[in-house]
């Protein structure tokens, strides 16, 4: 594999070499006139390019039409002409608006030129001057009329400092937190919307997607690296109305670089690493954009390979740092361009994730120590083909989406008991899923837009158990879920006054349900066949929306939003016992004040209050093994809120925080039975942290001949939780501190980066679960990783 990337490496920076000659390539536009607003959209998509804007008036500048083939840069200068923009290149595939300077009459002087300012490179953290447009909305709103909290992370930022994946996420936003099982099998949540701590039946709370496609279904996050993503949105809140019912959360879009037609791009990024008390770690990654003949088609290709040192012990099989995780993936896209504004996108998603052992260390024991009998390894692979057809005219645009997803997982747990003999929990997780939308919208400008599409997802897992001996293992009661989803929705964006917008959608679904028992004695099939009988859900989620500018830089907004989870079976025991759909309901109001590029800072505060029913989540059954039951209503009241200062333009603050108090005010029947045990650990949603807060800095000046300094800091903190219901899975987790220091000097070609993470070498407790069972559960604890120090370079053509 090594040698599969070294060979790429070369044959790229061969062939990128003669790249500086070669003349701009055409592509074919259809620009009407109007508003930047309007307009910019169209233009983006036709050059497959990402654009930004640095002063929010200029959305509201009228441009000219484009028509005809040229070359980006002479569509952009055409469109802007006569305005008070202009277009500025910040790398192959993406451009900057912004205000042309003003014009001074020549004096005579016979003083120097005044120095001139450096120019932010274009990898800033948290970009000061970007407008974001809220292309998740799907009808590319501006965040100005966008009622809702929005997170837009740069993907340069993401990767600035080694790429590592999801937790690349997780350190820059206080509102997500995760399950910390393991890379490949973690779950995700959103401001205090938390259900299971396993992989299981239930339809995960966030909805993840990348670029327009989903991801899963009711699998666990995939934990795909970030190597070449243009940027990350992260809705948070219910987005039923757009983005299905499941989103109950929120949703997570990560938008990859599109193929550029226009230019041969090829980088190349390699990092070693040192874990204190465990194994060193290494990691190699590639990106190429090749131009594919003369008519506008482009591949783009993406390569990693990444290996984590482990720094677990286990005494009691002689071994150290056992803990290794190896990740090996990558992703291609083909775009082509069929004439007349149609784009076709043929892409492929494959990584495999292997997990040596399993992150978990014991409380009684010494520091990054386990005693266990058993390897609990894990495997992860996730593959995905995509095509994507669009088009562009008369200010509207047309995209449909279709994939499909291969998503396997194994895990091993230790499920012997103290002075028995060794014995294993063997799952197998297995995911087909074929999903396929397509949507016509209109992007906002002058005082509307909208969007209607339909939707199908057809979703088939199936779970399987063998426990025993290591040679001597006997399947378990399994099961199989399948989910055929048809949907439509449609959501509109209006200016209904002067400085009010109202925005109002619906999403119906009509689910049909099915699924069956597997290895089930043959006693007890009878008794399941009823349960494993097929039906059918539809459900109408309606959503509304107000915003409000009273005063300059201050916004005030209100929204409703449902969404609802479909129910399906799990296994009880010997049995297989159906759970019911739930349902949330959310109301909340928020503030904005300030504006990005305009205002020497800007912040917000979120207030959201969820009504829950019928929550889906764990617990542990009769016989020590996970299940999946409706274990009553709840409510969850989260405030959130964050600022950003920028004192000077080289220096900028953040700062990120959020209070979760959530209940379960009505427990199941069932679910009372087994907790009553412990009622001291009822009552609290799982993995719900009660508070969380992150800080950060970001600085960049100008060093020697011309190269930037770089330099990002963080530190978050995350509150106390716990883990499930009942008196084995409710105990406690979190209170720790995370932090992490990344610095790079150098410039676009060249870089040389040191980063170093879990500064306090913090040990905490991420996730309070070793292996489902009763036996010593009470004594596990998953730590952060050690400090660490890695040493990247990385070189761009």
């Amino acid at each position: 594999m090594t040698r599969g990337f070294l060979s790429l490496f070369v044959a790229g920076a061969a062939i990128a070499l003669p790249a500086q000659a070669m003349a701009a390539e055409e592509r074919a536009f259809d620009v009407p006139s109007g508003s930047l607003a309007a307009a910019l959209p169209v233009l983006s998509r036709q050059a497959g390019v990402s654009v930004s804007v640095a002063d929010a008036d200029l959305w509201k500048s009228r441009v000219r039409s484009v028509r005809g083939r040229m070359p980006v840069g002479e569509a952009m200068a055409r469109m802007l002409a006569g305005t008070a923009a202009r277009a500025v290149r910040v790398s192959g595939t993406s451009w900057r608006i912004e205000r042309r300077p003003a014009q001074r009459v020549a004096q005579r002087s016979t003083s120097p030129p005044p120095a001139t300012a450096p120019t932010p490179p274009p990898a800033m953290v948290a970009r000061p001057e970007d407008e974001i447009v809220v292309t998740a909305s799907k009808a590319d709103t501006p965040y100005s009329h966008f009622a809702g909290v929005v997170t837009a992370m740069d993907g340069d930022d993401l990767a600035f400092g080694g790429e590592r994946g999801t937790e690349s996420i997780l350190s820059r936003m206080a509102t997500i937190s995760s399950t910390h099982l393991g890379a490949g099998r973690n779950k995700l949540f959103i401001r205090g919307i938390a259900d299971s701590s396993f992989t299981g039946p239930t339809q995960a709370t966030v909805g993840q997607y990348l670029g327009d496609i989903r991801l899963s279904y009711n699998a666990p996050d995939p934990d795909l690296r970030l190597y070449d993503v243009d940027n990350v949105e992260v809705l948070e809140g219910p987005q039923g109305t757009l983005y299905g019912a499941g989103s109950l959360g929120g949703i997570i879009r990560v938008v990859p670089n599109a193929p550029d037609p226009d230019a041969i791009e090829l980088q190349a990024i390699a990092g070693a690493s040192v874990t204190q008390h465990g194994d060193p770690g290494g990691d190699i990654g590639a990106i190429a954009n090749l131009p594919v003949g003369d008519n506008g088609h482009a591949l783009r290709l993406v390569g990693y390979m990444l290996t984590e040192g482990g720094y677990i012990d286990n005494p009691l099989r002689g071994q150290n740092d056992v803990n290794r995780v190896n990740t090996r993936g990558g992703r291609a896209t083909f775009r082509f361009d069929a004439g007349d504004d149609w784009t076709i996108d043929l892409g492929g998603v494959y990584q495999r994730i292997t997990s040596d052992d399993a992150q978990y260390a014991d409380k009684d024991a010494p520091p990054l120590t386990r005693y266990s009998m058993v390897e609990q390894n894990a495997r992860a692979r996730y593959a995905m083909g995509t095509l994507v057809i669009a088009k562009d005219w008369d200010g509207l645009h047309l995209q449909s989406s279709s994939a499909f997803i291969d998503h396997k997982l194994f895990e091993r747990f230790d499920a012997g008991k103290v002075g028995e003999t060794p014995r294993l929990l063997d799952q197998y997780n297995a995911t087909r899923m074929f999903v396929s939308e397509t949507r016509l919208s209109r992007p906002f400008h002058d005082g509307l837009g909208w969007v209607v599409g339909a939707s199908f997802v057809d979703n088939r897992t199936r779970q399987r158990r063998e426990y025993g001996e290591a040679m001597f293992q006997a399947p378990l009661t399994g099961v199989a879920n399948t989910v055929t989803e048809f949907t439509g929705y449609g959501e509109a964006t209006v200016e209904i006054a002067r400085d009010l917008v109202a925005t109002g959608g619906v999403r119906v679904s009509h689910a049909r349900l099915g699924g069956s028992g597997e290895d089930v004695p043959f006693a007890l099939a009878d008794a399941n066949r009823a349960i494993a009988a097929h039906r059918t859900e539809t459900d109408l989620l309606p959503s509304f929306s107000l915003l409000a500018t009273p005063l300059e830089n201050l916004t005030l907004y209100a929204r409703y939003q449902e969404g609802f989870r479909p129910g399906g079976l799990a296994i009880d025991g010997n049995f297989v016992r159906r759970f019911s759909n739930d349902q949330v309901r959310t109301w909340e109001g928020g503030v904005r004040v300030g504006e990005r590029g305009e205002t020497p800072f800007d912040a917000y505060v979120s207030l959201s209050y969820s009504r829950w029913r019928d929550i889906q989540a764990d617990f542990i059954d009769a016989s020590g093994f996970p299940s999946t039951a409706n274990i009553g209503d709840g409510r969850i009241t989260s405030i959130s809120g964050a600022l950003a200062v920028r004192p000077t333009r080289q220096l900028s603050f953040e700062l990120g925080a959020v209070y979760n108090e959530s209940k379960v005010d009505d427990l199941a029947p069932q679910i009372a039975l087994i907790a009553m045990a412990a009622p001291a650990r009822l009552g609290r949603i799982p993995n719900v942290a009660s508070h969380a807060v992150r800080g950060a800095f970001n600085y960049w000046t100008i060093v020697g001949d011309g190269e930037e300094f770089r330099v990002n800091g963080w530190a978050k903190y995350i509150g106390p939780s716990r883990l499930g219901i009942g008196p084995v899975l409710g105990e406690g987790q979190g209170d720790y501190v995370d932090t992490g220091l990344a610095m790079r000097v150098g410039n676009a070609r060249r870089g040389l980066t040191l980063t170093l993470t879990n500064l306090l070498d913090e040990r905490g407790n991420r996730f309070a679960l070793g292996t489902p069972f009763v036996e010593g559960s009470d004594g596990y604890l998953t730590p952060l990783r050690p400090r660490t120090l890695r040493v990247a370079i990385d070189v761009a053509y």
